[in-house]
């Protein structure tokens, strides 16, 4: 199903097959939000959703599967949703992918003070140094991280910049959704 790499961590495995996914499904698409369960338990646990999902018995048992969520509400803040979402236990982690304007450092200087946040999304939409990321942000229960980067003028799946603190804010908001 993925041909991400088999030396990298279960972690970064699932974040990088989760940006493969929504790769496949073209640019300017929604957030995704996805639970990670441990393979394995799936496997045992629920065997008849583990093979609706493909995951055949000879396959890695090992590892985590990534299982897209409801869609999410376009009507509020995503601080505001991630803010008010519960795992159940046999949840060990969750990722979104969402796609945002980046700058480069270099703009920061250049940015008008006092504007309010439409005011700046909309300078940052017109800035000719604009860039469309896709970012892929993944925690788990134990506080484990990692997330994957890719700009759509390098649309290639050997672009993708992975790393475990490149998106923080948006690792912490998802690492909150596992506090009691």
């Amino acid at each position: 199903m993925s041909n991400t790499p088999m030396a990298a961590s279960p972690l970064t495995r699932a974040v990088l097959e989760i940006d493969e996914y929504v790769s496949g499904l073209g640019w300017d698409q929604p957030a995704r939000l996805f639970a990670l369960v441990d393979t394995a338990q799936l496997r045992a646990e629920q065997p008849s959703l583990a093979d609706r999902l493909g995951l055949e018995g000879g396959q890695e048992t090992s590892g985590l599967t990534p299982i897209e969520q409801d869609e999410i509400p376009t009507d509020k803040p995503l601080d505001e949703f991630l803010g008010r979402i519960a795992w159940p236990d046999a949840v060990v982690g969750c990722a979104l992918s969402v796609e945002r304007l980046m700058l480069p450092p270099s703009a920061e200087a250049q940015v008008p003070q006092g504007l309010d946040e439409a005011k700046l999304s909309k300078w940052v939409a017109e800035h000719p140094e604009r860039q469309e990321v896709r970012m892929t942000v993944a925690v788990l229960r134990d506080g484990a991280r990692e997330s994957a980067l890719r700009l759509r003028e390098k649309d290639s799946p050997t672009e993708v910049l992975t790393g475990s603190d490149l998106v923080p804010g948006l690792a912490e908001a998802l690492a909150a959704t596992f506090e009691e």
